[in-house]
């Protein structure tokens, strides 16, 4: 059986991604740099090696959306935080399974083929960001999540990487590449 990776996106309304990055160029031209962002992260990741799924928000909008290619299988991505929503993909899904944001110009295929072998020897995978983040979660088994997995992190600090360590518990984790996503006007130069 084929792993999993699950792409969590946004359709790219001005105002609803890119926030931070809008305050520096502008709420259009950041959803207009999503948009392009997402569609050149989708040509470097398809692999025959693994079945993409974008795990897509708003439910019903992303379902429909005709912004991303359609022959991507779509789920859409239910409520809760970041958390409760990559939870639900990666139990969907089953295993082994990765999960990666879209904002991170320095994914690709060599990469991700990295996470996946990680999980050959290891019951979870993390792609640290510089900002204490991280870009892609994986795990071998996504079905055998627990409840306590990824609860109490503090997302969109610099503790989000320890946090959801922290919450696998005596999980045998492994460190990829360390990549920086794009936030701000600084980051995006």
């Amino acid at each position: 059986m084929r792993p999993t990776l699950v792409v969590m996106l946004k359709v790219p309304r001005p105002g609803r991604v890119k926030t931070r990055l809008g305050k520096d160029i502008g709420l259009v031209p950041a959803a207009w740099w999503f948009r392009h962002q997402v569609q050149a992260l989708l040509r470097r990741i398809e692999d025959p090696r693994w079945h993409v799924v974008l795990a897509v928000a708003p439910d019903h909008e992303g379902m429909v959306c005709r912004v991303w290619p359609a022959h991507f299988e779509r789920w859409p991505q239910g409520a809760g935080n970041l958390g409760d929503r990559m939870i639900r993909m990666m139990r969907r899904a089953g295993g082994p399974v990765c999960v990666i944001g879209t904002d991170i110009p320095g994914i690709n295929r060599q990469r991700i083929a990295r996470a996946f072998a990680a999980l050959g020897s290891n019951d979870a995978v993390f792609g640290p960001a510089p900002d204490g983040g991280y870009w892609l979660i994986g795990v071998k088994t996504g079905s055998k999540l627990g409840k306590p997995a990824l609860d109490g992190v503090r997302w969109s600090t610099e503790h989000a990487l320890s946090d959801s360590r922290a919450s696998l518990g005596a999980a045998r984790v492994a460190l990829v590449d360390t990549l920086a996503d794009v936030d701000t006007i600084v980051d995006l130069r």
